[in-house]
C-alpha cells in the first residue's frame, strides 16, 4: 500500500526508511525490510522525490537522465512509481510518496552536471526546510519507531540534504544506511565517513534468508538497471544482461560486509556538529 497523505498513516510501524528516490530503500536495505516485514514489525519507506517532472524545456542534464532511462518526461514518474509498488509488494513494506522535486527538476541551474549533482548541496535548495518538516511530521505520528536515512555515500545532493534533515529531526535511535551501489564502489564508503569526522559504529544485519527477495524488488526497477549495472562495470552492460549482473554486484557486496550495514553516531546530540553547513 502507498500513501500520499500523512494523516492516513496509523501508529504502528516500527520502522521508518528515509529514501531520496524510488528505488534507494530497497537498493540499500532491501533485505533488512524483507526480514522486518516477515517478523511482524511493519515497515513504511519514505521517498522524498516522487513529483512528476514540470513543463519544459529541460536542463541536458535530465535530458541525459531521460535518455539513460528511456523513458520521456511525462513517462518518467509513473513508470518509476509502478516499479516501486511492485517492488514494495515484494519486499511487504507500505510506502508514503511526499511529492517533491527531484534535484534535477528542483534546481537545474544548480545542478547542470553530474559533479554538481554529486556535490555539496545549494544553499537555497528548498529540499531542505521541506524535508526536515516531513521528517518531523513523521517523527511526531510515529514516536515508537526506528528512523534510517542514507549515509550519504556518493555525495548526491538528495542524499546528502536527506540525511541532514533526518540527524537535525529523526530522534535519537537514527541508524544512517550505505548508499548502494555507491557504496561498492572503491574508497567511497571510506571517503564518506571520514567526511562526517569518524566515531560512527557500524551493525551488520544478515540477510542471506531474504537476499532473493532484495534481487527480486531490485529487478523490479527495470528503467534503473541498465544504468545501475554501468556503474559498476564501467561501461553499458550488453542488453539484457543487466539483471543478473547487478544481481552478482549484489551477492558480492552482501558477503564483503555481512548483509546490510547501518551506521550510528555514538552521541546523537553532537549530530549536528559532524555535518557541514549546507
Amino acid at each position: 500500500m502507498v500513501l500520499n497523505d500523512l494523516g492516513q498513516l496509523h501508529d504502528g510501524y516500527r520502522h521508518v526508511y528515509l529514501a531520496p528516490h524510488l528505488d534507494d530503500a530497497a537498493l540499500s536495505c532491501g533485505g533488512m525490510i524483507a526480514q522486518q516485514a516477515e517478523a511482524g514489525e511493519p515497515v513504511l519507506v519514505v521517498t522524498l522525490c516522487t513529483a512528476a517532472p514540470p513543463g519544459g524545456p529541460y536542463s541536458p542534464l535530465a535530458e541525459e537522465f531521460h535518455r539513460e532511462w528511456r523513458l520521456t518526461p511525462a513517462a518518467v514518474m509513473a513508470t518509476r512509481q509502478a516499479e516501486e509498488r511492485a517492488a514494495l509488494d515484494t519486499l511487504g513494506a507500505d510506502g508514503f510518496w511526499a511529492d517533491l522535486f527531484d534535484a534535477i527538476y528542483r534546481c537545474p541551474a544548480a545542478y547542470h552536471s553530474r559533479a554538481a549533482l554529486f556535490g555539496q548541496p545549494a544553499a537555497d535548495d528548498p529540499l531542505l526546510p521541506a524535508a526536515r518538516e516531513l521528517v518531523a511530521s513523521l517523527r511526531e505520528r510515529l514516536p515508537e519507531a526506528r528512523f534510517y536515512a542514507p549515509l550519504g555515500v556518493g555525495s548526491h545532493v538528495d542524499h546528502l540534504i536527506t540525511r541532514r534533515a533526518a540527524l537535525e529531526r529523526g530522534g535519537p535511535a537514527l541508524g544512517l544506511y550505505e548508499d548502494f551501489p555507491y557504496a561498492a564502489r572503491e574508497g567511497a564508503l571510506e571517503r564518506q565517513l571520514a567526511a562526517l569526522g569518524g566515531g560512527l559504529q557500524a551493525r551488520a544485519t544478515p540477510i542471506a534468508a531474504a537476499l532473493a527477495r532484495k534481487v527480486a524488488a531490485i529487478h523490479a526497477y527495470a528503467s534503473q538497471l541498465p544504468e545501475l549495472a554501468a556503474s559498476q562495470l564501467g561501461r553499458p552492460a550488453p542488453d539484457g544482461e543487466a539483471p543478473a549482473i547487478f544481481a552478482a554486484v549484489v551477492a558480492d557486496y552482501a558477503r564483503q560486509v555481512g548483509g546490510e550495514r547501518v551506521w550510528y553516531l555514538p552521541e546523537r546530540s553532537s549530530a549536528s556538529a559532524v555535518l557541514p553547513e549546507i
